[in-house]
């Protein structure tokens, strides 16, 4: 080790005693043992110490109480500072490209401070009025899926879009939706309300337990639900008479009539979820394969309604699942906007329907 080195390490040392946190590789060295990876939060009435470029290593070191950052891939670690007398320590900030190859570890709050929120040497592209304003809802527009798909019939029931499984593709789906339609709002957590029979943990994964607690908002502010309980009524309880009726798409835009030139039928969207948010059946014909299919044959999933005209009327309907068995003809992408159904064809549109899916955000 050379004298500079020794130097550092008795440094680190002298700075934990002090009360400070040290956030990255202060002392620049690309010795491994030297990397202190990730952001680790800070200590007791301690002040951030804020990192200069350099190699990352292995997982963070815990330096005068803090959490210790996790080793891992490239991020942009947050640039908050804990105030003289314990304040708030910074999350880290998203994933990104920076001088410095380690990971940025989770915040942890110093000794009379909270967990804050991401610190300003985050991603600037989270720091927008669409990561903070209320938009947390939304019905898949035709346009947006056949954007992403690069296809006028959209993605059948094959939702993967690049990721492993279908859950994943349709969450991202939604995630860049969203950013489209509002700038920042795709740095929240976006899940499409669909259950699977084997999720990326193979177990069941069900569309009401993956979504939050609420409340939720659509794109233009207006309440659809408060509540969990509230949202997974047949038609959500409390929500805008106008957005209950006909539940909006990512643009705030009532979905039976996005271009405002009239009313089409595409009423039918696939949850493969039962009352109560639940998987609607272990058989995967009902979830087109889990998502990942667009045969025709391969299944006939489970949908609800996103308008209550679509419903006619029928008992047990409801936006998100219909007890009478009714379902979609197959898995293949198949669009379908007239006021007839098509009950020879095996598409996931081929009854009043286009494959759309519903998004919903964790945060507000």
């Amino acid at each position: 080790m050379t004298q500079s080195a020794g130097w550092c390490r008795w440094w680190l040392r002298a700075a934990a005693l002090a009360g400070l946190s040290v956030l990255a590789n202060a002392c620049g060295s690309d010795e491994p043992g030297d990397a202190v990876n990730g952001a680790g939060s800070a200590g007791v009435g301690g002040t951030t110490v804020l990192p200069p470029a350099g190699s990352g290593g292995a997982a963070g070191m815990n330096v005068a109480g803090g959490s210790a950052g996790a080793s891992g891939s490239a991020g942009r670690a947050g640039a908050s500072a804990a105030g003289v007398g314990g304040g708030s320590a910074g999350n880290a900030g998203s994933a990104g490209s920076v001088a410095g190859s380690g990971g940025a570890g989770s915040s942890g709050a110093g000794a009379g401070g909270s967990v804050g929120g991401a610190g300003s040497g985050g991603d600037p592209e989270c720091e927008g009025e669409g990561a903070t304003e209320h938009f947390s809802f939304f019905v898949t527009s035709l346009a947006g899926l056949r954007r992403l798909s690069d296809s006028e019939n959209g993605f059948g029931g094959d939702l993967r879009f690049g990721k492993p499984d279908g859950l994943s593709g349709a969450d991202e789906i939604c995630r860049q939706l969203a950013e489209t339609s509002y700038p920042g709002a795709g740095c929240k957590t976006w899940r499409a309300f669909l259950s699977v029979t084997a999720g990326p943990q193979g177990m069941p994964v069900h569309a009401g337990q993956r979504i939050g607690e609420g409340p939720w908002y659509d794109r233009l502010g207006r309440l659809v639900a408060m509540t969990k309980s509230d949202l997974l009524e047949d038609w959500p309880v409390g929500a805008d008479p106008i957005i209950m009726e006909d539940l909006p798409n990512e643009d705030g835009v009532p979905n039976q009539n996005p271009d405002g030139t009239g009313n089409v039928d595409n009423h039918n969207t696939v949850t493969g979820t039962a009352p109560g948010g639940m998987l609607f059946s272990m058989n995967s014909e009902f979830t087109c394969r889990d998502w990942t299919s667009s045969v025709g044959t391969d299944g006939t999933p489970m949908i609800g309604f996103s308008w209550r005209g679509g419903a006619g009327g029928i008992p047990g309907s409801s936006w998100y699942s219909n007890t009478m068995m009714i379902t979609e003809g197959g898995c293949a992408p198949i669009i379908n906007l007239e006021y007839e159904m098509d009950f020879e064809a095996r598409g996931i549109g081929s009854r009043g329907g286009y494959g759309g899916f519903y998004c919903l955000a964790l945060e507000p």
